[in-house]
């Protein structure tokens, strides 16, 4: 069974989880042109390797990022939003 670290309550099954996608900077909606604002809501990029994503413990609906290899799908690490200054 696939198991992720949860930030506070430590590995669990990820039946108990929820992605949310991939961890985005969002550009300022008052000064982005609109093609800008529509790159940042329908573009992802695709190309394989370590993604920073959103996922959410349901039981604790405790929200983190989690730094996953998409080849592999193997979990690098995870943490609050905020603590890794490459956030």
């Amino acid at each position: 069974m696939k198991m992720i670290a949860c930030p506070i309550q430590g590995l669990r099954p990820v039946s108990e989880f929820f992605y949310w996608g991939e961890v985005l900077d969002s550009p300022d909606p008052d000064t982005c042109t609109d093609q800008e604002w529509a790159d940042y809501v329908f573009n992802r990029n695709g190309v394989a390797g370590i993604k920073k994503e959103w996922w959410c413990h349901i039981p604790s609906n405790t929200w983190f990022v989690a730094e996953r290899n998409t080849v592999t799908d193997q979990m690098v690490r995870t943490y609050f939003y905020g603590e890794d200054g490459r956030c």
